[in-house]
């Protein structure tokens, strides 16, 4: 019997180690996760980190908000795109530190989630990162939500599923190798996949990644998700994207093949193609190819964050995340400022952290540079 899934979630975040630094102590993950739900009541973990332009990176099949920054294999991803960008995580349904009793993984569902974490964290524009399975779920979003999405990236991703109306047989051996071994201790079966996403990877990161197959999700999610992904076409929506767009993905990719980027670079209008010279779904840390990759992100987010100024930031503050950072400027404690506006105190830590977030600080001297930033306004 698999473990319960919330019993799961609670114990990673307890027990799971804190990330190594440089000289061999531990730090806590510099984010905070937080939940909405989504528009049928499933409950949703998202996490902020980083300073810059928001990025949102909608989920790709295998996410866990805590036990990525972990991983050898993710981590690189986190720290790095963190130092350019207002960096915005979130398991999907069924997945990570989302619920796991989900009986819809729908293309529309899935859609819907994205669209309710938007509007949670009540930004009026941001940019998107689609990686791999995630990629339809933020070309979809990006074509009925033109006025909301200020640059697109899609990375490793494709607009069309591969096995319909029926699958293959190899299709077929897959999900029945989930079925055989994805809550196993032995990783025998998900090394399968651990192959096919990172090739290039050292035992190390493959253990990590199989790990994290088993811990992010159930068995019957991952088939279920993975069958629900293969039945996906949107090119008809990619001719209405009207945001930037910049297409990466590795010539070498088993996962997703290159043709599938260029099929979407051609029905993007002026999106720009750019493979990365890697046989790695997901790219490593030590390769060329994601050096390329962050050159590329740099490059492309620099026009969000000039447009981005802590003025602009301000402007995008609600009536009540305004209300609250002029109590704490007052010195007031989140508690006091909870009692002050009837609120309860997670309520005031949420507006903070979208106050944050919106005017692109992090860390911990975030309350203390919002404030600045609201008083040199008042000032002005």
């Amino acid at each position: 019997m698999e473990p319960s899934p919330h019993l799961m979630a609670r114990r990673t975040m307890r027990d799971m180690p804190s990330a190594p630094t440089a000289a061999g102590s531990v730090t806590e993950p510099p984010q905070r996760i937080r939940f909405c739900r989504g528009a049928d009541g499933v409950r949703l973990a998202y996490a902020a980190h980083g300073s810059g332009p928001p990025l949102l990176v909608v989920s790709c099949w295998l996410s866990h908000l805590q036990h990525d920054w972990q991983s050898p294999v993710w981590r690189h991803f986190l720290e790095d795109l963190g130092r350019v960008t207002s960096l915005i995580r979130y398991d999907e349904r069924g997945f990570g530190l989302s619920d796991w009793t989900v009986g819809d993984f729908s293309l529309a569902a899935r859609v819907a989630d994205l669209e309710a974490i938007v509007d949670e964290l009540g930004l009026e524009r941001l940019s998107l990162l689609g990686m791999s399975g995630g990629s339809p779920v933020a070309m979809a979003f990006a074509a009925a939500h033109p006025e909301r999405v200020e640059r697109l990236v899609i990375y490793g991703g494709s607009p069309l599923g591969r096995h319909t109306p029926s699958p293959t047989e190899r299709e077929l051996a897959f999900r029945a190798m989930i079925r055989a071994g994805w809550a196993q201790e032995d990783p025998l079966f998900r090394r399968v996949f651990t192959n096919i996403f990172i090739p290039g990877a050292s035992e190390e990161q493959m253990g990590w990644f199989d790990e994290l197959q088993r811990m992010s999700t159930s068995t019957d999610n991952a088939v279920e998700s993975r069958t629900a992904r293969q039945e996906v076409n949107i090119t008809d929506q990619l001719p209405r994207i009207a945001a930037p767009t910049l297409v990466l993905h590795a010539r070498g990719d088993l996962a997703t093949p290159l043709d599938d980027a260029r099929l979407t670079a051609s029905l993007i209008p002026h999106a720009r193609l750019v493979p990365l010279e890697s046989s790695n779904h997901i790219l490593l840390a030590h390769e060329p190819a994601w050096r390329a990759f962050m050159e590329e992100m740099t490059a492309f987010m620099a026009p969000a964050a000039a447009t981005q100024p802590s003025g602009d930031g301000l402007k995008q503050l609600s009536a009540r995340e305004r209300e609250v950072l002029r109590l704490a400027a007052e010195g007031r404690s989140n508690a006091e400022i909870a009692e002050a506006l009837v609120l309860s105190v997670r309520t005031v830590e949420h507006h903070l952290s979208n106050a944050y977030l919106k005017l692109g600080i992090s860390g911990r001297t975030a309350r203390t540079a919002a404030v600045a930033s609201l008083l040199r306004s008042a000032d002005a």
